[in-house]
């Protein structure tokens, strides 16, 4: 099966994975009946944060994520054009924050489950994405 990470997901991976629930640590691990995936709008996302000082990364830099993440295994996806001009499609009205919203787009568009700890993010499944937490 394909999973995208949550932002927040990537995170716990990097840097607190006793957070990861028994079910997303399964996935993770089960690299032969699974591919993961990381997306160009979550290096993005911690990027800003990171910025403003709502982040911390101990001693590494956003720079170094995707290197860190391919090296983990994890496949990187951009954004693409056909997700950012169709994303007008998806409902804002469980989840304000654009980061997670255009991550469960293309979770959508790709259909990918998404993993996520967002309980915002969970409502959407009720337009068809599959969420694993």
């Amino acid at each position: 099966m394909k999973y995208l990470l949550d932002t927040h997901i990537l995170i716990w991976v990097l840097f607190e994975p006793s957070k990861l629930s028994s079910r997303v640590r399964a996935v993770l691990a089960d690299r032969e009946a699974n591919q993961v995936y990381v997306s160009a709008v979550s290096f993005w996302e911690i990027s800003i944060k990171f910025r403003t000082g709502k982040i911390g990364l101990d001693d590494l830099w956003p720079d170094d994520l995707p290197k860190i993440c391919l090296e983990s295994g994890y496949e990187l996806i951009p954004l693409t054009d056909l997700e950012t001009s169709s994303f007008h499609q998806l409902s804002a009205d469980y989840h304000k924050d654009p980061f997670d919203r255009i991550l469960i787009w293309q979770a959508l568009k790709a259909n990918y489950a998404f993993i996520s700890d967002d309980e915002n993010v969970k409502k959407y499944g009720s337009e068809g994405l599959k969420v694993i937490s």
